[in-house]
């Protein structure tokens, strides 16, 4: 009786070595397909270019130190791929000043961007009373008293990578765009639009990650 134990224990041991094998071998032969794929297609992240910032409102009232800001950016993006389509499934828009955030996020459509297209978006961010670092503060006023301040316009969101009918799963994407503003005296690059808005030209390369 012990010896057919020992056997049956035995042919269960084998089997789930080969099971074991069968599914190093089955995931082996994915990593490399989907590494020869990727090589093929060497693929590219989406190129995002800060325009112009349109400021219709940047109002500090000390103290306590709030922020009032209300802009218009216009976003260009490319996909350079000319065989992966890229959906864009979430992206949030919002400034921010030395890491704090000073806008609420405001949500661009969700759309597809296919090979080599170019997707323009222009979505309005703003921030009433919105309360100031104390450290910031400081760094804010001077840069008011030198006349220009230095924002990061943010996009975070998800995207997903399309080629032929394969659609892979969700990335996080993030892009960060410089966006040097001038103000008072120094508005002398800016362009007067209506409801008292000063549009800057900028056209400042973004850095993207995924």
């Amino acid at each position: 009786m012990s010896a057919d134990c020992g056997h049956h224990g035995h042919k269960r041991r084998k089997i789930f070595k080969r099971i074991c094998a069968g599914i190093l071998i089955f995931n082996f032969i994915v990593l490399v397909t989907v590494l020869i794929v990727w090589a093929i297609l060497q693929p590219s992240k989406p190129r995002f270019v800060l325009q112009d910032a349109t400021v219709y409102a940047f109002n500090v009232s000390s103290p306590p130190n709030f922020l009032t800001s209300t802009f218009q950016v216009t976003l260009y993006s490319r996909n350079p791929n000319d065989k992966i389509g890229v959906y864009y499934d979430k992206l949030d828009v919002y400034a921010s000043y030395h890491n704090q955030q000073i806008t609420l996020r405001s949500q661009i459509p969700p759309t597809y961007q296919g090979h080599k297209e170019v997707n323009i978006w222009s979505p309005f961010i703003y921030g009433t009373s919105v309360p100031v670092a104390p450290y910031n503060a400081l760094l804010l006023s001077q840069d008011q008293a030198n006349g220009a301040v230095l924002l990061n316009i943010k996009i975070d969101g998800r995207v997903r990578w399309k080629v032929g009918t394969f659609i892979s799963g969700r990335y996080h994407f993030y892009v960060r765009c410089p966006a040097f503003i001038n103000f008072g005296a120094a508005k002398t690059n800016g362009i007067l639009v209506e409801n008292s808005g000063v549009k800057y030209q900028l056209v400042q390369n973004c850095k993207v990650s995924v």
